[in-house]
């Protein structure tokens, strides 16, 4: 079954917005100032704190220090930790084990050696994306031969959600810019991305 996450959230509004219309996961963007969606960890577990029970927060961190990932993931609570930069396999296994909390790890997609890297990954899940969050979709294509569980992003929207389900079923499909407006999330967006999802996974269950 496919989950959904929304990520890159800010605003109180945005909370008001996920915990309305329910996604699986959504995500906090840590100690990066070149994204206009950063957020402090002071204002990260602010809005954590407001999150309705049973969504799943995930912190993207790029670049950041072992002790600075821990320490985040225990003051804001979280339930994820994403990795967005160079992190070699023996950081992921250092951060999964101080934690005991699940790692993502991001790849850039452009061709097929960038997936045999991905494959070889100690994360729990992969993400693929076609850009570093810039809502860039991948070839799909080069997604055929990929066999480990992955999560996909990059220019995803409510109206490519249903083709992506349908044709690859990755465990998460993860979603910022494509359900946002002018640079914010959009409630109506968001909506309608998550019930794509609920839609698509369902038709599949129940095939």
């Amino acid at each position: 079954m496919t989950r959904i996450k929304i990520c890159g959230l800010f605003r109180e509004a945005d909370v008001e917005a996920v915990n309305r219309f329910k996604p699986d996961y959504i995500g906090f963007i840590l100690n990066y100032p070149k994204s206009h969606r950063n957020v402090s960890a002071e204002r990260a577990a602010e809005l954590r704190s407001g999150l309705c029970y049973g969504i799943e927060a995930a912190g993207v961190f790029v670049n950041q220090p072992e002790e600075v990932i821990t320490g985040m993931a225990e003051s804001i609570g979280l339930n994820v930790i994403q990795l967005h930069g160079q992190e070699e396999n023996e950081t992921i296994l250092r951060i999964k084990k101080k934690t005991g909390l699940p790692v993502w790890k991001a790849f850039r997609v452009r061709n097929r050696e960038d997936l045999s890297a991905a494959a070889e990954s100690a994360a729990d899940l992969v993400l693929l994306d076609g850009g570093t969050g810039g809502g860039k979709a991948f070839d799909w294509n080069l997604l055929t031969a990929f066999s480990r569980p992955y999560i996909l992003a990059g220019g995803l929207t409510a109206e490519s959600i249903r083709e992506a389900i349908q044709r690859f079923s990755p465990s998460v499909i993860d979603l910022s810019s494509g359900v946002e407006t002018n640079g914010v999330k959009d409630p109506e967006k968001i909506r309608q991305a998550i019930l794509a999802a609920h839609e698509s996974r369902e038709n599949c269950d129940g095939k």
